[in-house]
């Protein structure tokens, strides 16, 4: 089982100091290889099935149904694995991935009909790999409650967007390259491997059932915590920012005659989330997790505000640039926060539930993205993440106070003996 880690308060947090904690690396390396193919699934589908059906439509409506039930069943594999364990969780769920995705690329290429490809795409989704909450859960077992819980989510926050701007390139390249299926059969693979290599790190696994109950109080559900709810709703309106960039910079790229300006304009806004990302971990922050997440949430919105307004390629690169530099510190401190309102024994489906809220507002905002950038241009589909943040702000704003933990909560979720004191404010 996991053994948690004291750090002097005196002590100014960094990489260097977390990369050193003891057991990291035998985690987060398997943890990289197993998330990977997280971020080749929606692109390998779409290409896929708009291979074989001659439809984007088509192609967009089974990412689409593949993203919304990955969304609805992760919190479900996050409970199950704080209640059986991530290793119980996670070898029997990759290995109906790789069978659902398999039978996914069998059904495109023997031309099934569109209802097939939908109810494939049901068991694909829900059966994606919790892998990166389970990293962050086994951050929050070996740190616990000291100063370098903010970097570990820093730290997270860059290996997600890593993957993100590496896994679409390479199924790309496989599916334009080698075959369409080509991406999805990787995904499955890689799935698979990673999966296996990353349950068998058994001794940083966090831990769970009777032992986790015994230390951490009565097991309870995430989402029973009001704050967790909170966050998932503001994180839907990350979820729109994602959603709503891919759709609209490639509509506004096309508009332009320039299709090949997508890549490197949402690498810029991905590259502001890095950098974002790199900065957050790094500094000792002396305003409290609270503030900043509306901070963030401020500075989130005031950039997709003025969005929809650009059309100079450089102008809507640079502001992309500033979107990308807002959404890390946003979604780094929602993690850091959910670390000190739930138990131990749930943080892993609290984590799910964040990730699910981003995939569900990245879902719904590709569908109305698109919508609106088919008939009133790329412009109007600037418009969702605006709504999303908009809406996501005014929730956090008028719900703060639902992020303070309780001084119980606090101990449940910290566990007993630390030195470092959470600071909400």
């Amino acid at each position: 089982m996991a053994s948690t880690v004291t750090t002097s308060p005196a002590k100014r947090p960094g990489y260097g100091q977390l990369l050193r904690t003891p057991g990291a690396l035998s985690f987060l390396l398997p943890g990289f290889l197993a998330r990977q193919p997280f971020a080749m699934l929606t692109i390998g589908i779409v290409l896929l099935v708009q291979h074989t059906t001659g439809s984007y439509g088509s192609a967009g409506a089974v990412a689409a149904v593949t993203g919304v039930s990955m969304a609805l069943f992760a919190p479900q594999s996050g409970k199950l694995a704080d209640r059986f364990g991530q290793r119980a969780v996670l070898i029997p769920g990759v290995l109906i991935h790789t069978a659902a995705v398999s039978s996914l690329v069998v059904l495109a290429l023997a031309g099934a009909p569109m209802w097939a490809l939908l109810l494939a795409a049901v068991p694909s989704g829900a059966s994606v790999p919790q892998v990166g909450p389970m990293v962050r859960a086994r951050w929050a077992a070996k740190l616990d409650g000291n100063p370098l819980m903010p970097t570990a989510a820093a730290w997270e926050s860059v290996t997600d967007e890593f993957t993100f701007v590496v896994g679409p390139v390479l199924a790309t390249a496989l599916c334009t390259g080698v075959h369409p299926a080509a991406g999805l059969v990787a995904e499955a693979a890689l799935t698979l491997v990673g999966g296996l290599f990353f349950a068998a790190q058994r001794a940083t696994e966090p831990a769970h059932g009777l032992v986790a109950a015994a230390a951490a109080g009565p097991r309870t559900s995430a989402l029973s915590v009001p704050g967790v709810r909170v966050l998932a709703i503001a994180f839907l309106g990350i979820g729109s920012v994602f959603g709503g960039m891919q759709v609209s910079l490639t509509a506004f790229a096309e508009e332009i005659g320039n299709p090949g300006a997508n890549g490197v304009l949402y690498g810029v806004f991905a590259a502001g989330n890095m950098l974002a990302g790199i900065a957050c971990g790094a500094v000792a922050w002396k305003i409290g997790p609270r503030r900043r997440l509306i901070l963030g949430y401020i500075g989130l919105t005031a950039a997709a505000s003025l969005l929809w307004s650009v059309h100079s390629t450089l102008l809507l690169g640079a502001l992309g640039l500033v979107v990308g530099l807002f959404i890390a510190p946003a979604l780094i401190t929602g993690y850091t926060i959910v670390e000190t309102l739930v138990p131990a024994n749930a943080r892993t489906e609290a984590f799910t539930w964040l990730t699910g809220a981003v995939a569900l507002g990245q879902a719904g905002a590709v569908t109305v993205a698109g919508r609106l950038a088919d008939s009133q241009g790329a412009g109007a589909g600037f418009l969702v993440p605006l709504v999303g943040t908009v809406l996501a702000l005014a929730t956090l704003v008028t719900l703060r106070a639902r992020l303070a933990p309780q001084p119980s909560s606090r101990i449940a979720a910290r566990g007993i003996g630390h030195r470092v004191p959470v600071t909400v404010d």
